[in-house]
């Protein structure tokens, strides 16, 4: 791919900057205001900056631009329909569920559209029905609501971290795909995401965490642990996807070691998923396999790469 240089400029076209500067100060001689606009403008030419970007950065944005209009027409006939639209955004830490989930809301209209991000629960909380506090958060006629981690967290991290025991783990997969059936059957468009990246990639978005200040908010002792607990949160996943990847409420694999094919894919499979009127041809929405896996595909997947583990411990 090549680059493009695009100018960020002081400069002022001479008519336009001249006419600026009569209108401001009509007193001033003629001769005066020149001379003040070709001071202007030479100072203008010393911050002139040239900057390079990649051509797939600017496909990506002339893309993703398209997609957000698309957004935006699929809110508003939400919003006139009464449809009930809730997203779940899963996966490892790192992945880039919030990347994601903010390129999806930008331009969207706040007042139809909520992000859910639930801190850990608290005393009172803990004593409820475990699928109690999310259930607050649904979606109501018009509205889209977006989970930046969801009642999945009982699928992954608390079971992996010790925050619940295995017989609460085994009981929520039990229990999650009879909850998301209700859900459906009570009129909610349900679509599951689990956002997917390699270990060395985490490893590179931690290491950048860790030195960048803007960015060091993201990194906590859970996330600390993530590398050294690969293996287990892979079991954990493997057994959520098996018990709630239903025919009714499937699991969308989004692979993000490349951020920005990743909302790109994400965004089309929403867009798809929900009818409305002067959508984009089909073809302008259809989803890159290698980046967007089904779960099914994703299962059959992991199980391959568990059984080669295996034999290769077993020394097979």
């Amino acid at each position: 791919m090549g680059s493009k240089r695009l100018m960020l400029d002081g400069e002022l076209e001479e008519g336009e900057a001249l006419d600026a500067l009569v209108h401001e100060d009509r007193r001033k001689p003629k001769d005066e205001q020149k001379k003040e606009f070709e001071q202007r403008n030479k100072e203008g030419k010393k911050k002139r900056v040239a900057v390079w970007v990649k051509e797939e950065v600017l496909e990506y944005e002339s893309e993703l631009k398209a997609l957000q209009i698309e957004l935006l027409k699929m809110q508003n006939y939400i919003k006139e329909t009464g449809m009930k639209v809730l997203m779940i955004f899963e996966g490892r830490d790192a992945a880039g569920k919030g990347g994601t989930i903010k390129r999806i809301t930008e331009h969207l209209n706040p007042r139809g559209a909520r992000v859910i991000a639930l801190d850990k629960p608290s005393d009172v909380e803990k004593t409820q029905w475990y699928f109690q506090r999310y259930s607050h958060y649904l979606p109501s006629a018009g509205e889209i609501v977006l989970f930046d981690r969801s009642w999945y967290n009982r699928g992954g991290v608390e079971p992996v971290m010790g925050f619940c025991t295995q017989e609460e783990h085994k009981e929520f997969l039990r229990e999650v795909p009879e909850y998301e059936k209700m859900l459906i059957s009570s009129g909610i468009i349900l679509l599951k995401f689990y956002i997917s990246v390699s270990k060395e990639e985490q490893e590179k978005r931690f290491n950048k965490r860790r030195t960048d200040p803007l960015k060091q908010y993201k990194l906590s002792p859970v996330d600390e642990e993530s590398q050294g607990l690969w293996e287990q949160y892979t079991i954990a996943k493997y057994s959520m996807l098996l018990a709630s990847n239903t025919e009714v409420s499937p699991w969308t694999i989004i692979r993000s070691d490349n951020k920005k094919k990743a909302r790109v894919n994400c965004i089309k499979h929403i867009l798809r998923a929900i009818d409305y009127p002067t959508k984009i041809k089909d073809n302008k929405l259809e989803a890159d396999d290698k980046i967007r896996i089904h779960a099914k595909d994703e299962i059959q997947n992991m199980e391959k790469e568990m059984s080669l583990k295996i034999n290769f411990t077993k020394g097979e």
